[in-house]
């Protein structure tokens, strides 16, 4: 077991997406998913959108579209993540698998390949563009591809400087000169700026639609978040939905989801 099913093993994602943090990360990115699932059954019954979710997690995402009546695959790297998975939905076909080999996988087979975890576990340009490769050979031409990943400033505030790292980071070099992120599989998540997205995107030919921050400033003031009033919580949400795309949001926030489109 490598130290990231270990972490899975314990770690309750379920709570984490319950968590008021968790929602407004999820309910912003599924109007994005909506946007473009919209699109698609302008000429299609929903029995014939393929999605593909590569990294399903405990199924968040990918058990609720299948229960609404798309065509759902999944993969999943931790058995004990798989098998929560299952045990919500049998209308999911979910396997456990690693994101950098679909082998078992044809092309072209899918209208949307949400990859929404395998990119904050990686820790190499190599292996992150391995996954974006093979997310984009399973898609069809004009398809969809969400990609989301952890964002580096969030790493430096965070865990550099709110936690006191700071100094052992920037000798032992996991914090380069210009305070670039540079995380090991110990440290079981990595953090990207915009440019080293761009790159991904740059090397595996694929055209970006739009990229945006599901959760804005929310991982920073989680405290704050979590008092609010269920009518200033959904103003909140509001607030976040509207700033989603802003560039000036993007960078600086905990993640964000590179909307991506296959030629």
């Amino acid at each position: 077991m490598n130290p990231i099913e270990e972490y899975y093993g314990k770690f309750n994602e379920e709570k984490r997406f319950d968590s008021r943090h968790g929602q407004v990360e999820y309910r912003v990115t599924c109007k994005y998913l909506r946007q473009i699932l919209d699109e698609l059954e302008k000429n299609r019954a929903k029995e014939d959108i393929k999605i593909f979710d590569i990294g399903a997690g405990t199924g968040r995402y990918c058990v609720p579209l299948a229960e609404e009546g798309y065509d759902l695959s999944a993969i999943e790297l931790v058995k004990h993540n798989l098998g929560r998975l299952k045990a919500k939905s049998d209308k999911v076909k979910a396997r456990q698998g690693d994101a950098r080999n679909l082998k078992k996988y044809p092309d072209g087979e899918y209208d949307i390949t949400l990859v929404f975890g395998p990119m904050y576990h990686l820790f190499s340009h190599e292996d992150k563009l391995q996954v974006l490769n093979e997310a984009k050979r399973v898609t069809k031409p004009g398809g969809y591809i969400l990609v989301a990943y952890c964002m580096n400033e969030y790493g430096v505030v965070m865990y550099a400087l709110n936690e006191g790292h700071l100094g052992e980071l920037v000798k032992s070099g996991r914090l380069t000169e210009d305070y670039h992120c540079q995380s090991q599989i110990e440290d079981l998540y990595d953090y990207v700026r915009i440019e080293d997205i761009d790159r991904l995107n740059k090397d595996a030919g694929l055209r970006r639609e739009r990229i945006i921050t599901p959760d804005g400033p929310t991982n920073f003031i989680r405290p704050a978040i979590k008092s609010l009033t269920e009518e200033e919580f959904e103003l909140y949400i509001k607030y976040v939905e509207t700033i989603a795309e802003r560039m000036d949001m993007i960078g600086a926030a905990a993640h964000t989801v590179d909307i991506l489109r296959k030629n």
